[in-house]
């Protein structure tokens, strides 16, 4: 009975050692496997995020920026243009013309803006802690009180109107001016969200506004230039300062009728 129980012990101690290596072993899989699910909730870089980013919502942000740039990059800078250069004209009919293009600019750049600011607030999750977001929701209200005041338009020879015309002016250069430095703060959040390389078109946009703000200059100091008599042509404009003598004869050109 002795050398049973004592070949009984014997024997214990191998089975709880295997019994032990059993359960470590099984605790190990266990405890990798939840590893990488631990990871894959967490991110740890720009790149995982990236990577996780479906295409529909790529494709919104891309969407919602060429919306906007469209509207305050290119279509309300032009309509600022086109209406300008009416400013030297004296033909009724053409300034009907500019103003109609102009009106049709400024509504379409509305109707982009609308668009863009309605897609932001359905597809991302606006909590408005960048000045991207911030500037965005007070230019969507400047852009349509602007709307609203050329609606109001009075008449040319009104009492209302210069001070109209000072409001409008002061207004519209705010938006232009502010939808402009939005365009880059959203090329730059677009380069956060998707670690994207935006140089080339943070390059297109610069060139773009550099000549705009060119021919804006330049239309002042147009009228001025050809008064000088330095634009290309075979008659030079005698400037207004000179002199001229009775027996000095000068042409009359002939203007086109309106």
């Amino acid at each position: 009975m002795l050398f049973l129980q004592k070949k009984a012990f014997t024997f214990s101690i191998p089975a709880s050692s295997i019994l032990f290596l059993l359960l470590l072993l099984t605790f190990q899989p266990v405890s990798s496997s939840q590893q990488p699910n631990k990871n894959e909730d967490f991110p740890t870089s720009k790149k995982d995020n990236s990577q996780q980013m479906s295409s529909s919502l790529l494709f919104d942000i891309t969407l919602h920026g060429f919306l906007l740039w469209a509207s305050m990059g290119f279509l309300m800078p032009v309509g600022i243009l086109i209406i300008r250069m009416s400013n030297r004209e004296q033909c009724g009919r053409r300034l009907k013309f500019y103003f109609y293009i102009h009106t049709i600019l400024q509504i379409l750049s509305v109707l982009l803006v609308t668009a863009g600011a309605v897609m932001s607030i359905k597809k991302f999750n606006n909590a408005f802690n960048n000045s991207h977001q911030r500037i965005g929701i007070g230019l969507y209200g400047m852009i349509w009180l602007q709307a609203l005041i050329g609606i109001v338009r009075p008449k040319r020879g009104s009492k209302t109107r210069s001070l109209w015309f000072f409001v409008h002016w002061m207004l519209g250069t705010a938006v232009s001016l502010l939808g402009i430095f939005n365009v880059y703060s959203g090329l730059f959040a677009y380069h956060e969200k998707t670690s994207q390389s935006i140089r080339i078109w943070t390059i297109i946009f610069t060139v773009e506004i550099s000549l705009i703000s060119f021919f804006y200059l330049f239309q002042d100091k147009l009228e001025y230039i050809q008064k000088q008599g330095v634009i290309l042509g075979n008659d030079l404009v005698i400037p207004t300062d000179q002199v001229l003598f009775p027996n000095d004869k000068q042409k009359e050109l002939p203007t086109d009728p309106c």
